[in-house]
């Protein structure tokens, strides 16, 4: 999961500002003399490269596009989230993508519980999510 994933399902992007305008991406870069090395920034209207990028970037698709910049303010909390959600992604994603509720076989056997706080990242980290997800209008 990336952490335009988790701010996509929080309804929450940490916007600060919202910059409108004609952007241009050459050789993979944007400049932004307003970002600071390190901080998140989305990008909106463009046709290759919407999403959530960390300054400065180096790997976007070269375009012109008139569209927005938002400078975001991500809380150090969220970015760890989002690490501890993809480890617990990573351990258990192969049980939660089994079609079966239920598997034995030479000594091995599991049963997926029918609580949602077992059967997704988004029920298991419910807690913490809702900490930062932000209510749709």
């Amino acid at each position: 999961m990336t952490i335009t994933d988790l701010c996509l399902e929080l309804n929450n992007w940490f916007q600060t500002s919202i910059v409108l305008g004609d952007f241009q991406i050459k050789n993979g870069s944007i400049d932004l003399d307003y970002m600071k090395q390190g901080q998140y920034f989305r990008i909106v209207g463009s046709v290759f490269n919407d999403g959530v990028y960390q300054y400065p970037v180096t790997d976007l698709q070269d375009e012109s596009f008139d569209g927005a910049i938002w400078p975001m303010a991500v809380p150090t909390a969220v970015i760890d989230l989002l690490a501890e959600i993809n480890e617990w992604t990573n351990k258990y994603g192969d049980k939660l993508d089994s079609p079966y509720q239920s598997e034995s076989f030479g000594g091995y056997s599991y049963t997926k519980s029918s609580s949602e706080n077992s059967t997704s990242w988004k029920g298991h980290f419910k807690t913490q999510l809702n900490r930062w997800r932000k209510i749709r209008p």
